[in-house]
């Protein structure tokens, strides 16, 4: 039921109401124009808002209106390939309603009312079905099934469910107690939808990127940080992510970027070839484009909103990949409310339950058996932009305190054209240990080894680097000599990876594997021909390790890594016969 008040203050996209009487976070409409909020505060017969929209202009006074309804979604077929703003209005609909900049008071419906969508059911009449059964399905996009969910609250047996065209608003069938049944349901943002059994994150997030599977892995369900600077490759390596990584589904939420950051997103994403399918990277993509131009409030709004579609893609048994760029405008979006609030800043004027927030966020990612009893999974990969690249600033450190998973995107590598640009000195991963069974399953039997081999070489190479630019890498003893190379291969070889090359863009897991066993295979027989009295230059100047280096770009790599590894073999046995 709708009530009506009026406004009280004024403060920037805080506004204070009187005489509405709402629940926390119910939707109002504020002023002449019906601007949308949400109720955020609650002090005695006021009320505090968070306005999605622009508030200048609005006076007390004018009315205000509750709707009675939390911020919600529409959940069904036709989120994909769609382009939203913070609230899910698409944008599409919006430029052509009001042209390129939005108006206030302009709504949209988030899915398309008037699309018609061939309905198989796969229930039928007398099921009884609980929340989050499936009823049916619809073919979304040429890659994606849609499965249609009953609402998580609903319950009852089928009376009637029928094949056919319908419109998300026409009923496809009831339940016995008179329950319609539809294609789309709507859901609150704030509240997680609700699963039966959490997984333990037991399965990696296959990425192609050797430095991500390698060193540092992500679990399908797990949370990862990845913050960048400008230049650092960041939007590169998350549209790597989004082309490449064994999930089914994207969703890219684009939180308080750059106008010119995500025009490039807007523009390019369409355009992305999906490399398993063909078609385009769209048909199983959602994208959430929230500018920095935008009021600050709807920041908020959009991570949740891109979490929330997320999860109903997992519920239906897909594995989801959420990228959300970058969570450290929403902290500054929470910043200024909280400031606007007078509440008592924390940690460089983060408002106290900052923290809470983030970890409120992370923590709805997750691999869980769904209601429908599929397994799917939603991981979350949160951007941070850290000011001048402080990794000690309040946002940084509160998201390590939550995700499991760092890639450092380094500003010094991108500079050296090192690109991924992730710095292995000070990323980290603590999926590590409990992937690694899957890994020496599926990989390689002595992954956990070479892994530990690489980073301890790795270590050993920057405590050398000091040394080195005192007195230069002459002066060493041969085996540090032959650390250093061992790192430069290591470097350049296997962590360098050209997300814009056919081949290198991707490597499989098991060519990963064997590819990094070769690396060590070279140190192993290296250190032994060193004993002998063979030296580093000679080792190190051998021809099959150009010919490693330039094999990476090959389509047939796979097959050529068992021949370099006897060539290398070889050559380094005719170098210790002739010593």
């Amino acid at each position: 039921m709708e009530v009506k008040g009026e406004i009280y203050r004024v403060s920037g996209p805080v506004v204070t109401a009187e005489g509405i009487a709402p629940r926390m976070y119910d939707v109002v409409l504020v002023g002449h124009e019906k601007l949308m909020g949400e109720v955020i505060g609650l002090d005695g017969d006021r009320t505090v808002i968070q306005v999605y929209e622009d508030t200048s202009g609005i006076q007390p006074g004018e009315p205000v209106e509750n709707t009675g309804a939390s911020l919600s979604v529409e959940l069904g077929p036709g989120l994909l390939r769609s382009i939203y703003d913070g609230i899910q209005r698409p944008l599409p609909v919006l430029q052509e309603k009001m042209g390129d900049y939005i108006q206030r008071g302009v709504t949209a419906p988030g899915l398309d009312h008037d699309a018609e969508w061939d309905f198989v059911p796969t229930a039928k009449k007398g099921d009884e079905v609980s929340g989050g059964a499936v009823l049916g399905t619809v073919q979304e996009t040429k890659t994606i099934v849609h499965k249609i969910l009953l609402p998580p609250l609903v319950s009852g047996k089928i009376k009637t469910l029928k094949k056919g065209k319908y419109t998300i608003d026409d009923p496809i069938g009831s339940l016995e107690d008179g329950t319609e049944l539809k294609l789309m349901h709507k859901w609150p943002v704030r509240v997680p939808r609700p699963f039966t059994v959490k997984h333990p994150p037991s399965i990696p997030l296959i990425t192609g990127t050797r430095i991500l599977d390698g060193l540092f892995p992500l679990a399908k369900g797990g949370t990862a940080a990845i913050p960048g600077g400008f230049g650092t490759g960041k939007t590169v390596t998350q549209q790597t992510l989004a082309k490449w990584s064994d999930a089914q589904v994207v969703v890219y939420v684009g939180c308080g970027e750059r106008g010119n950051e995500m025009t490039e997103v807007l523009t390019e994403f369409p355009r992305l070839k999906d490399p398993k399918t063909g078609g385009p990277l769209m048909d199983r993509t959602v994208l959430i484009a929230n500018t920095s131009n935008m009021p600050v409030a709807a920041r908020e709004a959009s991570v949740y909103t891109g979490i929330t579609l997320a999860e109903y893609y997992r519920d239906q048994g897909y594995d989801v990949a959420l990228m959300a760029d970058s969570t450290s405008r929403w902290a500054e979006a929470m910043r200024e409310i909280s400031s606007r609030l007078e509440e008592m800043p924390g940690e460089e004027g983060y408002p106290a339950y900052l923290a809470a927030r983030l970890s409120e966020f992370y923590e709805r990612a997750g691999r869980v058996e769904a209601l429908s009893g599929e397994d799917g999974s939603v991981t979350v990969i949160g951007a941070v932009s850290p000011a001048g690249g402080d990794f000690s600033e309040p946002v940084t450190q509160n998201t390590l305190r939550i995700v499991k998973v760092f890639w450092a995107l380094d500003s010094k590598l991108a500079q050296r054209r090192h690109f991924p640009a992730i710095n292995w000195l000070t990323s980290y991963s603590l999926y590590n240990r409990v992937l690694g069974d899957w890994y020496s399953e599926n990989a390689s039997a002595n992954w956990g080894e070479n892994i530990a081999t690489t980073m301890a070489v790795l270590q050993e190479e920057a405590e050398l680097q000091e040394i080195v630019q005192l007195i230069g890498s002459d002066a060493l003893p041969e085996d540090q000599q032959l650390t250093l190379e061992i790192a430069r291969l290591l470097r350049e070889f296997y962590l360098q990876q050209n997300a814009f090359h056919d081949v290198d863009t991707y490597c499989k897991i098991e060519v990963q594997a064997e590819f990094l066993d070769v690396i060590l295979h070279f140190r192993t027989l290296a250190e032994k021909a060193l004993a002998t009295g063979v030296g580093v230059p000679e080792l190190t100047s051998i021809g099959v390790l150009e010919e490693l280096g330039r094999a990476k770009y090959e389509e047939n790599f796979s097959e050529l890594l068992p021949k370099l590894r006897k060539q290398i073999e070889k050559e380094v046995a005719e170098l210790m016969e002739a010593d």
